[in-house]
């Protein structure tokens, strides 16, 4: 399946996490929750897949960047990974999420 599908998926039954990291960018940036997940449900493609290490448990992951626009044209930068338990998708955790500064 495809993974950007999968994401949407957990977003829509709103089976996301936050980290701390991602709730302090979502503030300082005026967004709310809700925004973030427009975002990603208006988003075309995953905008890269980064190989990475789990700080705490030390275990490889895949991160995906995800850049979205909200209806009402707010681009945002996010940054996640999907976590699963016996084979199947339980959350989508949010690692950071802010408004985009690129040029897209």
């Amino acid at each position: 399946m495809d993974t950007l599908a999968r994401v949407k998926r957990l977003v829509l039954r709103r089976q996301v996490l936050f980290t701390e990291k991602a709730e302090d960018e979502i503030a300082a940036g005026g967004l709310t929750r809700d925004l973030v997940y427009e975002a990603i449900i208006n988003a075309s493609e995953i905008s890269k897949k980064l190989r990475s290490r789990n700080p705490t448990s030390g275990k490889r992951e895949m991160l995906y960047v995800i850049k979205g626009v909200t209806y009402d044209g707010i681009e945002i930068y996010t940054k996640g990974k999907l976590l699963s338990q016996e084979g199947r998708d339980v959350f989508y955790v949010l690692i950071s999420s802010k408004r985009s500064t690129d040029v897209w």
